[in-house]
């Protein structure tokens, strides 16, 4: 990890965290009705579309500012490594959990809020490093495991208020994106070439020699010319 990389994770997700506070000052003002229209109704077909749009929606000041804190802590883990990576990875999640609320979640209940994306990283920082097989990588997810392991009671069924199938499906697909997204191992160099032991070695020639045919070397016949005076 450089410490550029590192930089661009934080201002990716500073960024990404002013749009959602954006967002939520301009749905607070319209008296929330952005969640309507924008929000995850179940197996509305014209509603699907809203599976990207959800995610960046609240129910209340208190719903966002619980959500800001593991949504940013998590994110720039997720994105330390690679900011492309992690914006397919972002995207895989709000398929998956989108998906999960739209075809799973009962009745009309309208679904909105980032902790599906918080789920999915979580996911994602946990399982990238055993995929990808980094020392560094799973010390960080071990550190994640550690800070956030209690968020993991939400994704099970009981909460009243909490789309916990909206949290399975952004946690399996923080899963499903860190498998998919996995570093190919390097392959291992080349061993040398070498002649196997019962082939016979190539004939060794001598280096050309300089002397003429009759065996004296062009420096002996200048010496003989130089002795009789020529």
């Amino acid at each position: 990890m450089t410490l550029r990389k590192f930089r661009d994770a934080l201002i990716v997700m500073a960024a990404f965290l002013a749009v959602l506070w954006v967002l939520q000052i301009a749905n607070w003002a319209a008296g929330y009705r952005l969640d309507t229209e924008f929000g995850i109704l179940p197996e509305h077909v014209s509603r699907l579309p809203e599976i990207f749009t959800a995610p960046l929606l609240h129910f209340s000041w208190q719903h966002i500012e619980g959500n800001s804190v593991p949504l940013f802590v998590l994110g720039v883990l997720a994105a330390y490594r690679s900011v492309p990576r992690f914006l397919l990875a972002s995207l895989i999640i709000a398929v998956t959990s989108g998906l999960a609320v739209w075809l799973f979640q009962s009745g009309n209940e309208l679904t909105v809020g980032a902790s599906g994306l918080i789920f999915g990283y979580f996911g994602y920082v946990l399982m990238r490093g055993f995929f990808d097989r980094n020392l560094v990588d799973i010390g960080v997810g071990l550190l994640a495991g550690a800070l956030y392991w209690t968020i993991l009671a939400v994704a099970l069924p009981g909460t009243p208020g909490v789309s916990w199938i909206g949290h399975l499906g952004g946690l399996v697909g923080g899963i499903l994106a860190a498998w998919l997204l996995r570093t190919q191992a390097a392959a291992a160099p080349t061993a040398p070439r070498r002649r196997p032991a019962s082939a016979p070695a190539a004939p060794r020639r001598r280096p050309a020699s300089s002397a003429p045919p009759g065996g004296k070397s062009v420096d002996d016949l200048l010496r003989e010319l130089k002795e009789q005076g020529l």
